[in-house]
Protein backbone atom coordinates (compact mmCIF):
# COMPACT_ATOMS: atom_id res chain seq x y z
CA UNK A 1 0.00 0.00 0.00
CA UNK A 2 1.16 3.48 -0.61
CA UNK A 3 1.56 5.96 1.54
CA UNK A 4 0.85 9.36 0.18
CA UNK A 5 -0.84 12.78 1.07
CA UNK A 6 -4.36 11.33 0.16
CA UNK A 7 -3.63 7.99 2.67
CA UNK A 8 -2.13 10.14 5.34
CA UNK A 9 -5.60 12.63 5.38
CA UNK A 10 -7.58 9.30 4.85
CA UNK A 11 -6.47 8.00 8.03
CA UNK A 12 -6.90 11.49 10.02
CA UNK A 13 -10.28 11.54 8.78
CA UNK A 14 -11.19 7.85 10.02
CA UNK A 15 -9.58 8.54 13.52
CA UNK A 16 -11.15 11.77 13.73
CA UNK A 17 -14.87 9.91 12.59
CA UNK A 18 -13.85 7.36 15.14
CA UNK A 19 -13.18 9.88 18.14
CA UNK A 20 -17.04 11.06 16.59
CA UNK A 21 -18.57 8.12 16.96
CA UNK A 22 -17.23 7.37 20.51
CA UNK A 23 -18.26 10.81 21.79
CA UNK A 24 -21.69 10.42 19.96
CA UNK A 25 -22.43 6.74 21.58
CA UNK A 26 -21.36 8.02 25.30
CA UNK A 27 -23.25 11.36 25.26
CA UNK A 28 -26.43 9.01 24.11
CA UNK A 29 -27.53 8.61 27.54
CA UNK A 30 -27.38 11.86 28.28
CA UNK A 31 -30.14 12.81 25.40
CA UNK A 32 -33.73 12.19 26.45
CA UNK A 33 -36.68 11.06 24.28
CA UNK A 34 -38.67 12.28 21.38
CA UNK A 35 -37.63 14.24 18.64
CA UNK A 36 -34.36 15.47 20.11
CA UNK A 37 -33.70 11.38 21.00
CA UNK A 38 -34.78 10.32 17.15
CA UNK A 39 -32.54 13.03 15.51
CA UNK A 40 -29.87 11.93 17.99
CA UNK A 41 -29.76 8.02 17.01
CA UNK A 42 -30.06 8.80 13.55
CA UNK A 43 -27.11 10.95 13.68
CA UNK A 44 -25.17 7.98 15.22
CA UNK A 45 -26.05 5.96 12.49
CA UNK A 46 -24.56 8.20 10.46
CA UNK A 47 -21.52 8.45 12.02
CA UNK A 48 -20.86 4.99 11.69
CA UNK A 49 -21.67 5.31 8.23
CA UNK A 50 -18.89 7.87 8.03
CA UNK A 51 -16.67 6.10 9.87
CA UNK A 52 -17.34 2.73 7.56
CA UNK A 53 -17.20 4.90 4.17
CA UNK A 54 -14.03 6.57 4.81
CA UNK A 55 -12.26 3.17 5.94
CA UNK A 56 -13.26 1.68 3.02
CA UNK A 57 -12.40 4.76 0.85
CA UNK A 58 -8.37 4.06 1.75
CA UNK A 59 -8.45 0.68 0.15
CA UNK A 60 -10.57 1.41 -3.03
CA UNK A 61 -7.29 2.69 -5.14
CA UNK A 62 -7.72 0.03 -7.23
CA UNK A 63 -11.38 0.37 -8.28
CA UNK A 64 -12.06 2.26 -11.51
CA UNK A 65 -12.68 6.16 -11.74
CA UNK A 66 -16.65 6.14 -12.28
CA UNK A 67 -17.16 3.13 -9.13
CA UNK A 68 -15.02 5.36 -6.84
CA UNK A 69 -17.29 8.56 -8.26
CA UNK A 70 -20.12 6.81 -7.24
CA UNK A 71 -19.12 6.45 -3.85
CA UNK A 72 -17.96 9.71 -2.93
CA UNK A 73 -21.21 11.47 -4.38
CA UNK A 74 -23.50 8.99 -1.58
CA UNK A 75 -20.80 9.59 0.82
CA UNK A 76 -21.20 13.77 -0.09
CA UNK A 77 -25.29 13.01 0.10
CA UNK A 78 -24.89 11.49 3.49
CA UNK A 79 -23.00 14.74 4.68
CA UNK A 80 -25.53 16.49 3.17
CA UNK A 81 -27.98 14.87 5.38
CA UNK A 82 -26.12 14.95 8.59
CA UNK A 83 -25.91 18.67 8.43
CA UNK A 84 -29.97 19.11 7.92
CA UNK A 85 -30.05 16.28 10.84
CA UNK A 86 -27.45 18.39 12.92
CA UNK A 87 -29.46 21.97 12.11
CA UNK A 88 -32.70 20.46 13.26
CA UNK A 89 -31.40 18.91 16.60
CA UNK A 90 -29.57 22.27 17.49
CA UNK A 91 -33.13 24.05 16.00
CA UNK A 92 -35.36 21.68 19.01
CA UNK A 93 -32.67 22.00 21.56
CA UNK A 94 -32.96 25.79 21.31
CA UNK A 95 -36.93 25.65 20.86
CA UNK A 96 -36.83 23.32 24.27
CA UNK A 97 -34.61 25.46 26.24
CA UNK A 98 -36.74 28.44 24.91
CA UNK A 99 -39.59 26.86 26.34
Amino acid sequence: MNVDLIMIVGLAAVFIMLINLFQVISLRSHVGGGMVGKSWNIMTLLVVMFAAGYSILLFLATIPVETLRIIVSFILFFGAIYVLITIRLIYGIIKELSA
